[in-house]
């Protein structure tokens, strides 16, 4: 490859990192906003906090070895009343004022500048802690998977992590009451419920040891506020509406190094009229396990994109094949799949609205042995602009519901183009397809019932999905929406009336 064509793809991984690094310091920017207004809006909201200093208690005894993430200016950590206590944030200026409020008269009291999803600050080196708290912080994360995965650095085998946050039922009324000024109108990144949330401790290798809910009325009402959150705050329909929900987890299997068994990958990036997005994939694919190659499947572009692909295929790893007189994203999939010689398989949408940094993650799940089909997940995060319009988005949500009900495994996003699994299970799908029929043009729905059918444990990797930024879509809303009804029910007929 000549100089001139690496620093275009170095051009490539450097904008994204600068696009990530200008993102994170517009969160900071804005958290770092409210650090003078922080104290106003915990006497404004008094009752609320108070509630969760309660709950905080409750579950981290007086004088424990405490870390806290996402401190703010330290309120929750010193009430708390550790005998050492170390408080993390994002935010200087936050992280200023909890330092001067406690620094002469709670000496055991730390405050850091740094990122949930490194904490590399110097003086958290070497150290564990009995209680790792987050409060009301993960909806602020950019990479909450990184941040859970983050926190076993600074855990023991009897060390407990309690996580709570906002019920995203509540998410009209807060942004309500953001308006109106009843709330601090701090940015959220992410609206998780409950299941989305254990997924993720689950996937950083956390055991949930309890979770629950809290804060039915989380507004001072006399008497009312009291009894609804004592007494019915956890009841069995009514916990469902509570405001806070929060879990205590701890390291699986007593913590240690995670075992991971190691893979050779191929990364399938099926295309058609993509010539600008190839340089991007190329330069900003991973190599995981112990090999990893990426393989082009073209379908019939005239755009240039062939010779795009062209130029890289001096590199070992990187390989083009035809889809030939083959039509659709499915079709290319199992020509992809067909030609693979990797133990894992990958699959990228050439759109680059998943970003191939992201596939590690796939890898991990698998690898480390946390599923055995790994589906990408674009509806736990926040879009980004108009990666997804609206009334995809809907159909989206009713096919995840449809689906997590035939199949009987929980599957939010079914038609997220990311997907991964090991070649012998692909290859056990392939020979079960007649069972099924050669029925779906965009191949999401041939494997996922091909795994559910092969009994995989069928694991999402949430993701954040992203602005398309050459080409257009492949997709018609409404002609390719009737294709995947017709396919849905056909998976009801398959599932449900078989036995």
């Amino acid at each position: 490859m000549s100089q001139g064509e690496q620093m275009h793809e170095g051009g490539a991984t450097a904008d994204h990192a600068a696009k990530e690094r200008a993102a994170r310091a517009r969160r900071v920017e804005a958290l770092d906003g409210f650090a003078a207004e922080r104290d106003r809006w915990r006497t404004k909201n008094a009752f609320y906090y108070r509630s969760i200093e309660e709950l905080a208690r409750f579950v981290v005894p007086e004088g424990a070895r405490v870390l806290e993430i996402g401190c703010g200016t330290g309120e929750l950590l010193a009430a708390l009343r550790p005998s050492a206590g170390v408080g993390v944030d994002i935010a200087p200026r936050m992280i200023a004022a909890a330092q001067q409020k406690y620094r002469a008269a709670r000496p055991e009291l730390v405050f850091l500048v740094d990122d949930a999803e490194q904490l590399a600050a110097p003086e958290l080196g070497g150290q564990t802690f009995d209680y790792i708290v987050m409060s009301d912080v993960v909806g602020q994360l950019f990479d909450v998977w990184a941040a859970f995965r983050t926190l076993r650095r600074f855990a023991h085998p009897r060390t407990r992590i309690l996580v709570t946050y906002y019920n995203f039922v509540w998410e009209p009324v807060l942004r309500l009451g953001e308006k109106v000024g009843l709330k601090m109108p701090v940015p959220q990144q992410n609206w998780l419920g409950m299941p989305d949330l254990k997924n993720l401790l689950e996937l950083a290798h956390l055991d949930v040891i309890r979770s629950g809910t809290a804060n039915l009325v989380p507004r001072h009402i006399p008497v009312v506020a009291r009894f609804a959150n004592r007494y019915l705050a956890r009841a069995p329909l009514l916990r469902h509406f509570a405001l806070t929900q929060f879990f205590v987890a701890r390291l699986a299997q007593g913590g240690g190094p995670i075992p991971e068994r190691d893979y050779s990958c191929t990364v399938v990036v099926p295309c058609k009229n993509e010539r600008g997005n190839v340089d991007a994939i190329v330069a900003r694919t991973p190599q995981m396990g112990r090999s990893t190659e990426l393989l082009f499947v073209d379908g019939s572009s005239d755009d240039g994109t062939v010779a795009a692909i062209e130029p890289h295929l001096a590199r070992p790893w990187v390989k083009l094949i035809h889809q030939g007189a083959g039509k659709g994203k499915g079709d290319a999939v199992r020509k992809g799949f067909a030609a693979a010689t990797g133990d894992l398989l990958f699959i990228l949408d050439a759109d680059l609205t998943v970003p191939p940094e992201d596939l590690p993650k796939f890898y991990a799940a698998i690898a480390e042995g946390k599923g055995e089909f790994i589906n990408g997940s674009r509806l736990v995060y926040p879009m980004e602009g108009e990666a997804m319009r609206f009334l995809n988005l809907l159909g989206n949500k009713f096919f995840g519901a449809a689906l997590s009900g035939i199949l009987e495994q929980r599957l939010k996003d079914t038609l997220c183009g990311t997907k991964v699994l090991l070649r012998r299970d692909y290859q056990r799908i392939a020979d079960g397809r007649r069972f099924f029929g050669d029925f779906d043009p965009f191949g999401d729905f041939d494997l996922i019932f091909g795994a559910a059918k092969q009994n995989l444990k069928i694991v999402e990797m949430p993701i954040r999905y992203r602005d398309r930024t050459y080409g257009e879509t492949k997709i018609s809303r409404f002609r390719n929406g009737i294709t995947l009804v017709r396919m849905t029910l056909h998976a009801w007929r398959k599932f449900k009336l078989a036995y």
